[in-house]
């Protein structure tokens, strides 16, 4: 799997575009960051062909860049949780209020649940249900490239935030050791923020988890 990162908006957040090789055009991404003018930018400029994107969760740090992609886009299909599908329709519990805007946007073509099947742009994403940072939280696995995208559920030596709205410290921590602890440890974590790490150094070094 071919993986380009951005880091876009002020909250600096990771958006993932996926594709099978690295000649691919049709390509899967992973987040749309607060800001995308960069992410259209990155997708004219290699002339690729977007389509779909999946919201790891419904934060409007993560989601904003919907409405530039279906505008430029008009065939992508958009993933989320279905219990985070309501942050794309309203503002209430997306965040806005705490980026100093008002978001909303039409919903989403698909909504998804564990133990659903992502395939588009010739590649095959595992859902994974891992609540906690937001009741709809998912993470993306990929065992034949031995990586997840975890989201905002789990960081590089840190873990998402609990004191918004549908969050809990105590479900993001179960959701953590059985959802993510249990893949191989050699996993590779492309986290909604920051670097990337591995399920064996988190089991480890990860000081909210120990």
């Amino acid at each position: 799997m071919k993986i380009d990162r951005l880091i876009l908006g002020s909250f600096e957040t990771n958006c993932y575009i996926l594709r099978k090789t690295d000649a691919a055009k049709d390509c899967l991404i992973v987040d749309t960051g607060l800001e995308a003018g960069a992410l259209l930018d990155f997708l004219q400029h290699h002339k690729l062909n977007p389509v779909a994107v999946v919201l790891t969760h419904g934060h409007i740090d993560h989601v904003t860049g919907v409405a530039l992609l279906r505008q430029n886009f008009p065939k992508i299909k958009v993933y989320i949780h279905k219990l985070d599908a309501e942050m794309l329709t309203g503002t209430k519990d997306n965040l806005s209020a705490l980026a100093g805007q008002t978001f909303s946007t039409e919903p989403a073509d698909v909504f998804i649940d564990e133990p659903d099947k992502i395939e588009q742009a010739n590649i095959e994403l595992e859902v994974l249900h891992t609540p906690g940072h937001t009741p709809g939280g998912i993470s993306l696995y990929s065992k034949e490239d031995q990586l997840v995208f975890v989201g905002d559920t789990l960081f590089a030596a840190s873990v998402g935030r609990t004191d918004f709205p549908g969050a809990s410290f105590t479900q993001l921590k179960k959701t953590i050791r059985e959802k993510l602890f249990t893949l191989p440890d050699e996993t590779v974590c492309y986290p909604g923020h920051g670097p990337q790490t591995t399920i064996a150094y988190e089991k480890v070094h990860n000081p909210f988890l120990q």
